[in-house]
């Protein structure tokens, strides 16, 4: 038998197992990644609130981290914004009906979707000068540049398809059907699409090279999807639903894996992969902030106060910072048959900017 120890010898062991224990608890948290430690308050905040002006209403913004541009559709042109001094330094004209702005830098090449001509403008991402354009679809809505395929995809909302067109020579590649209104759309970077169908609240994956429908997932509980946006690394879609939720899904088997809530009128979505933060941009005058605790579990951590309106966004990637745009309103004009539901009035010379800092 093994000799007892003594007194000093036993109230040593006690703290020898406990270094031993602290020990291993360091090195279980230093397993653990960064940015899966604990979920973290936001901190995002208003930095800056700035008028632009200027006519038309808006819809996508679209940043350019290193050229540091921040592109923002106006109706009927493109307002070109410096993403550090927040003039203005540009404008893209003859854009009717646009809704989103695409980029694909490998040509130097920036593409519009105009949704009233159904045409892409084609223009120049150095001096901003129109090169032409592409014909679409029915209503071209969101837009996309995928670089696997060295494609620009249009998401035609009142055809029901997307229109695929080669970004080096501006023609166009073919078109899928997709069954269904399509919203926004995020590529991966390997070759798949992933697009919403608003009127189905369904997702469908697009093989970019074959233009086909490779997979159709339903999005219960989420109803009437937007906004869509991708953690690459860990395959998970972020989707902003009009039934106040985020729906989290995996992007390789369609599976919804959580529904942390957001607020209402949300239009635009976004991810941050250093942070491992993803965002709601809402209406009725929120940004939702939800942080990727691990690929399993997504956790609410703020609802930042914004501006009525200010329900679409980009993500600077380089500092971190969110731009919406909004404006003040007055009263709604009254409906007609072709308009029941009417926009309110933007009061004249009122277009803000709005930067939000972590």
């Amino acid at each position: 038998m093994e000799p007892r120890p003594t007194g000093r010898a036993r109230a040593r062991l006690p703290l020898a197992m406990a270094g031993c224990a602290l020990m291993l608890a360091a090195l279980v948290v230093a397993a653990i990644p960064r940015h899966y430690a604990a979920a973290p308050a936001s901190g995002y905040h208003l930095l800056k609130k700035v008028v632009l002006g200027g006519e038309g209403f808006w819809d996508y913004l679209t940043c350019d981290s290193a050229a540091r541009r921040v592109y923002i559709s106006r109706g009927t042109h493109v307002m070109v914004v410096d993403a550090d001094s927040y003039a203005v330094v540009g404008d893209i004209p003859g854009t009717e009906g646009v809704h989103g702005i695409a980029l694909a830098h490998e040509f130097g090449r920036g593409f519009t979707s105009n949704g009233r001509t159904n045409t892409v403008t084609i223009f120049d991402l150095h001096t901003l000068k129109i090169l032409g354009t592409a014909p679409t679809g029915n209503g071209p809505d969101a837009i996309l540049y995928d670089p696997a395929s060295k494609r620009v995809f249009t998401f035609n909302g009142h055809g029901g398809d997307a229109t695929a067109v080669d970004a080096a020579t501006g023609t166009a590649a073919g078109t899928i059907a997709l069954g269904g209104r399509p919203e926004f759309a995020v590529a991966d970077g390997q070759g798949h699409i992933y697009n919403n169908l608003e009127d189905k609240s369904e997702v469908v994956r697009i093989d970019a090279q074959k233009l086909t429908v490779t997979a159709r997932w339903p999005l219960a509980p989420c109803e009437e999807p937007s906004g869509m946006a991708l953690d690459s690394e860990h395959r998970r879609l972020f989707i902003g639903c009009h039934n106040r939720m985020m729906a989290v899904m995996d992007a390789d088997t369609g599976k919804v894996l959580a529904t942390p809530p957001i607020a209402e009128g949300v239009d635009a979505n976004g991810f941050d992969p250093e942070a491992q933060l993803a965002f709601s941009s809402n209406g009725d005058g929120t940004l939702t902030v939800v942080h990727e605790d691990s690929p399993e579990k997504f956790t609410e951590v703020a609802s930042v106060p914004t501006e009525r309106g200010a329900r679409t966004m980009t993500l600077d990637l380089k500092t971190h910072n969110i731009f919406l745009v909004t404006a003040e309103f007055g009263p709604p004009p009254s409906p007609t048959p072709e308009h029941p539901h009417p926009r309110p009035a933007v009061k004249p010379g009122s277009f803000m900017l709005l930067v939000f800092a972590p």
